[in-house]
């Protein structure tokens, strides 16, 4: 079973930063992407950021994160990270890793909790 580890989430005011945190117990170069959702309270998980694990295809953000959010991973470290900026109340959520495959089939990290006070 591979799990996926999360780490990084907190408390913090409006207009400071995170960095979140990703480390699969399979090797990244299994998975054809990475990406981390978030799911506030009473909305739906939603897609913050994707990327390949490999060069050839794109990096994709959500509209409401571009310029401000950026994923990024450290082959070496078998990590993948989601760094967080200039942060909006907004953006409070608990933020999910996600790992998938080549045959398209995911696997999910158990969460961890963003919370931006204004």
């Amino acid at each position: 079973q591979v799990q996926l580890e999360e780490s990084g989430g907190g408390l913090v005011q409006a207009g400071g930063s995170l960095t979140l945190s990703c480390v699969p117990s399979w090797n990244i170069f299994r998975f054809s992407r990475m990406a981390w959702h978030r799911q506030a309270p009473g909305n739906q998980r939603e897609l913050v950021a994707s990327m390949p694990t490999r060069s050839g295809s794109s990096t994709n953000y959500a509209d409401s994160v571009k310029g401000r959010f950026t994923i990024s991973s450290d082959n070496p470290k078998n990590t993948v990270y989601l760094q967080m900026a200039s942060l909006k109340p907004e953006d409070t959520a608990v933020y999910y890793c996600q790992g998938i495959l080549p045959s398209g089939y995911t696997y999910w990290g158990q969460g961890t909790q963003v919370t931006v006070s204004s």
